[in-house]
């Protein structure tokens, strides 16, 4: 009894703190005990029904039987929207603060809502070797169901709540992008719900146009309601190199050479200051050194990025076996580094003892509960932003960074990009090796101000003809959106599919010049 007694003291004392300085205070200026108190234990509960839901779900195979009837519905309430004059633009009616995205959608409260109840894994076949999947499956699903059974996705985004539809309408990367691509380039097939409320299934060889405008659309093509990617077996570990490197030169160099090495699985780098960096590779195996097992995602360890500092506060190599599923996941405990600025305590030894199974907290819950001056301020005094680049512009870009936001650490993962139709492609005919520069934290530039720094980095990535990804705030016009973009296709399909009246352009669906 006592601990409850202990807790519910400590419940009444807060609510009575709350009521004396106000909900609006404690949530900006104490936000740590709001998400400590009630967000933690709630994205638990969370996590453990969605868990359980999706294990049952599987196991009594009941979700390709419902699958049919499901697309049906969304058809049927795409053809009364059209039956009713098609008034309004059409979006799903998942609210805006499930999404992983920052960036709250208020299209949702003018536009009509389709209601599409689509989150399971339809089917493994590992003759084909493919998964085929609903849209608001998340990373965290597909891993515990594929590992299980000793398969993997070529490329498997880190935080658990990404979903293949927002991987898809959006993008997604991972370490092993540089010898596969991005999440768009490891699907076979895409199963949409068009504006006229028809199906259609699209694959590089059926109805080519649309397979290849679908990635980056965010929604403005049709409604994803499956989805067929690629699989590849698993092996039991990742034996992950760390390598401390000095120099912004030396840094770029080592990089580049990592990144070009087919036979590394995983190639990423953590750069913790302009000329310091430590570059990680990764390569699956089966066995492991017992001495040298790390199994970093259980919830007592310390925050991934954390650890790898170490290596370069040490000025130390070190080789680390490290569980597959750990791996693919390791910066979800802290949000990358984006938990230190919610809770600035949670790395300490003692709060991950005792509270760290109950991290991270749901990016979703942050959002639903933030509130408008908690959001504003985040906007004008904090950066979350995946910069694409040619990865011969490294150098370059990194002192762009430097200069324009100075946030640290950076994350550097590199990717392959092909050479195909569609919103993203390299500027020549052949594929060609790209970095994405991730940096999410408080800029430390001198008077540092949202809209004009973001848009002279954007003027930077379209000179080198790089790309934003479109989770994050945009700032730039329309004319210099397209000049990032390539909208031949995607224009040419949204004229041919009716698009025009039934869904928002992508820049009007993104763009702050555009919400605004």
């Amino acid at each position: 009894m006592e601990p409850a007694v202990s807790l519910a003291v400590c419940a009444l004392l807060f609510l009575l703190w709350v009521r004396v300085k106000g909900l609006e205070f404690v949530l900006i200026h104490q936000r740590w005990v709001f998400v400590c108190l009630f967000l933690l234990p709630l994205s638990l509960i969370f996590d453990i029904y969605y868990y359980v839901r999706a294990w049952v779900v599987f196991k009594l195979s009941s979700a390709p039987r419902l699958h049919g009837q499901r697309v049906r519905d969304i058809q049927k309430q795409v053809r009364e929207w059209k039956e009713q004059g098609s008034k309004t633009f059409m979006c799903t009616g998942r609210p805006g603060w499930l999404t992983v995205s920052l960036r709250v959608g208020k299209y949702k409260k003018t536009h009509k809502n389709i209601m599409i109840n689509l989150m399971d894994i339809l089917e493994v076949d590992t003759k084909k070797q493919i998964v085929r999947v609903e849209p608001l499956v998340t990373m965290g699903q597909v891993t515990a169901l594929l590992t299980s059974i000793g398969w993997t996705l070529p490329v498997l985004p880190e935080l658990d709540d990404l979903t293949v539809g927002g991987l898809i309408m959006g993008t997604g990367i991972e370490s092993s992008s540089h010898k596969y691509g991005l999440f768009q380039h490891i699907c076979t097939a895409y199963e949409l719900v068009l504006a006229d409320g028809s199906f259609v299934r699209c694959t590089p060889s059926e109805n080519s146009d649309l397979f290849y405008a679908v990635p980056w659309s965010c929604g403005t093509l049709g409604f994803l309601v499956a989805a067929e990617i690629r699989i590849i077996p698993a092996k039991k570990y990742v034996r992950l190199r760390f390598e401390p490197v000095r120099g912004l030169e030396a840094i770029c160099d080592k990089f580049t050479q990592e990144s070009q090495r087919q036979e590394n699985h995983f190639v990423e780098g953590l750069l913790y200051s302009l000329d310091e960096a430590v570059i990680m590779t990764g390569v699956m195996t089966d066995e492991a050194e017992p001495s040298k097992l790390n199994s970093i995602g259980n919830y007592y360890k310390p925050w991934f990025f954390k650890h790898v500092e170490n290596y370069l506060k040490t000025n130390r190599e070190g080789l680390e076996y490290i569980p597959l599923r750990h791996y693919y996941h390791r910066h979800t405990r802290s949000i990358f580094w984006e938990l230190q600025d919610i809770i600035p305590f949670g790395n300490n030894p003692v709060f991950r003892y005792l509270f760290g199974w109950m991290v991270p907290p749901k990016i979703s819950l942050l959002k639903l509960t933030q509130g408008e001056t908690l959001r504003k301020l985040y906007e004008q005094h904090h950066v979350v932003q995946d910069m694409l680049v040619p990865m011969k512009c490294l150098s370059q870009a990194v002192h762009t960074f430097h200069s324009d936001i100075h946030v640290y650490p950076i994350w550097l993962c590199p990717f392959i990009l092909p050479s195909q139709p569609g919103l993203v492609h390299p500027k020549g005919d052949e594929a060609e090796l790209y970095v994405d520069i991730g940096a999410y934290g408080e800029p430390r530039v001198k008077h540092f101000e949202a809209r004009s720094c973001m848009r002279q980095l954007e003027k930077f990535v379209r000179s080198v003809h790089g790309f934003q990804m479109l989770y994050a705030d945009c700032y730039m016009s329309r004319e210099e959106f397209w000049e990032m973009f390539d909208g031949s296709l995607y224009h040419r399909l949204r004229e041919r599919l009716g698009c025009q009246d039934a869904f928002p352009e992508v820049y009007d669906k993104i763009c702050k010049a555009a919400r605004h």
